[in-house]
This record gives structure tokens, C-alpha cells and sequence, in this order.
């Protein structure tokens, strides 16, 4: 049988919620297409109720994700970045396809992505003593500094680089003991739901990152004003959109990181493994002091 004869086989994308790969609950999808308009696939369009769940699936994995150790974490989050390694081709082809890229220029996005993955990773049994510490005070006492997850994170991913930035809003937020619920890039979420099926065959745990893709700003607004979400990250909204849903996060007081210029391919520093920390302060007694000074 030659070739031509072979009928194409379409690759069906689902959303990603609680390490399972849900259609949406609404049944609906929208068509994503190359940078000259070509179509590529139907894309699942999440609904407020899929953006629910995957804030429950995101909860119910945070316990168990915080409480790990940062060195196995970090170990996991190696293992995510050899499976990216492994499946390099395909997210070239997606990338290229996706932001109008030469096949060497997406190779270029693609291997970024991967040492960004690395270099979090790096990060993760590291962060504690770059934004902890002990801290002496006058008395017979001292204090300990240490950071801890927020908790539920929702990132809006970027709308302009679907997989180095993907990847450089996700990395942090896990690394660090979060858990997340992302919205992929409204145009371009194709890289991000074949991340999700690299999180899948890795050894990360079900609902630490959940993916959703559709209309940003209609999944945006049940997570910016939900209970049960901790964080959100506006990387990837409008200035209007922003505006609103920081509205919205205030009611329940939620850490909100603004919308800002990125150079995705710049050094990124460690602000965005701190944006998502919060500082456990414990005192603790060191002895009496006496005539002669400290008793330890």
C-alpha cells in the first residue's frame, strides 16, 4: 500500500485537569490556525465550569506537592525537562507553525524552553536560602525567615511566545511548591497542550498543573474573583482585561503580578520564584542571658 493512499490522522487536543484529559464541558472548540491562516486543529474552549475544576483538581494536589521535599521536586522537574528534550521535533514543528518561525529559529525557542525548564529546576531546593533566613535580635531569642507556597496559582500565560514563555510563567510557580491552573495563549495554544501530555507521562503528580485553553479573558474571570485561587499571574492580558480581573482578585485579597514587557529569551532572574512565596517568620528561644552573657 503506497503512501498516498493513507488517510491523514488528525491529532484530537483535550484540556488538562487533575493529570486526566477532559473535553470540555461544554462540548465546544475553536479553530486555531498558523500564522498565515492556515487551520491546524480544533482546540477544546474551556468553560467556566472546566476552570472550576481545575481549580479543584489544583487544590486538592497542593498538600502533597508543597509538602515534598525541594530536592525531589527539583528531581521531578528534571524528568519533565528530558521528556521535552525527547519530543524536541514536535514542539519545533508547533512553535514554527504557531508563530510564523523558520524551523531554526523555533529549534532556538524550543532549546530555551528547555534550559529555562533546567534552570528552575536548579531552583527549586535554592530558593529557601536566597529569600529565607536567621535574624538575630536583641534578646534571648532569634527569628527564622522562611518562604512558603502561596498556593493555588492561576497563570494567564503569554499571548506572544507559546512555548519559551509558556514555560518560563509555569516552571516558577511549580518549582517553588504551587500548584497551577494555566490559561494557554488564546492564538497559539497548541505548544501548551502538548505540554500537558509530557506533565502526563512524568512523574508530576495529577492538578499541580492544570491547562486550559479557549477565550482568555472568559476563563480568566471565574479564576481572578474564585475563593480557592491564591495567586494569579496577568502575563498574558490585555491592559483592560488586567484591570478588571486585579479588580476582581481583590475580594479575596489574592497576589496579583501585573502585566509587564518581557524579554522571554532575557535572564529571568528569581522575581518570579519569589512573586508567588509568602515569609513564615517562627521565633525561637536561644537561653536566658545573665551577668556573663548568653547562657548558649
Amino acid at each position: 500500500m503506497s503512501d498516498t493512499s493513507r488517510l491523514s490522522v488528525f491529532k484530537t487536543y483535550k484540556l488538562y485537569v487533575g493529570g486526566r484529559f477532559p473535553r470540555s464541558e461544554s462540548g465546544r472548540v475553536y479553530e486555531v490556525t498558523d500564522s498565515k491562516g492556515k487551520w491546524l486543529a480544533n482546540a477544546p474552549l474551556a468553560s467556566r465550569k472546566d476552570a472550576r475544576d481545575a481549580v479543584v483538581a489544583a487544590r486538592k494536589a497542593f498538600g502533597g506537592w508543597s509538602g515534598a521535599t525541594a530536592y525531589n521536586r527539583g528531581q521531578i522537574l528534571y524528568r519533565v525537562a528530558e521528556m521535552l528534550e525527547g519530543r524536541r521535533d514536535q514542539f519545533v514543528r508547533e512553535v514554527a507553525d504557531a508563530e510564523g518561525l523558520s524551523k531554526s529559529r523555533a529549534g532556538a525557542q524550543v532549546d530555551a524552553a528547555v534550559d529555562r525548564w533546567v534552570w528552575y529546576a536548579g531552583w527549586t531546593d535554592k530558593i529557601a536560602q536566597v529569600a529565607g533566613g536567621a535574624n538575630p535580635v536583641a534578646g534571648p531569642f532569634l527569628n527564622l525567615s522562611t518562604p512558603e507556597p502561596t498556593g493555588v496559582v492561576a497563570v494567564l500565560a503569554p499571548q506572544d511566545s507559546s512555548f519559551l514563555g509558556l514555560v518560563s510563567v509555569i516552571a516558577p510557580v511549580i518549582a517553588t511548591g504551587n500548584t497551577a491552573v494555566v490559561v494557554a495563549g488564546e492564538r497559539h495554544p497548541l505548544p501548551a497542550l502538548s505540554l500537558a501530555e509530557v506533565l502526563a507521562t512524568s512523574d508530576l503528580p495529577g492538578g499541580v498543573v492544570n491547562i486550559l485553553s479557549g477565550r482568555t479573558a472568559e476563563i480568566a474571570a471565574p479564576l481572578a474573583a474564585h475563593q480557592d485561587v491564591n495567586a494569579v499571574d496577568l502575563t498574558g492580558a490585555d491592559g483592560d482585561l488586567a484591570k478588571e480581573l486585579e479588580i476582581a482578585a481583590a475580594d479575596n485579597m489574592k497576589r496579583v503580578l501585573r502585566p509587564q514587557p518581557v524579554d522571554w529569551a532575557a535572564d529571568p532572574g528569581t522575581a518570579r520564584l519569589t512573586a508567588f512565596l509568602e515569609t513564615k517568620t517562627v521565633w525561637h528561644p536561644t537561653g536566658a542571658l545573665g551577668v556573663s552573657g548568653s547562657s548558649y
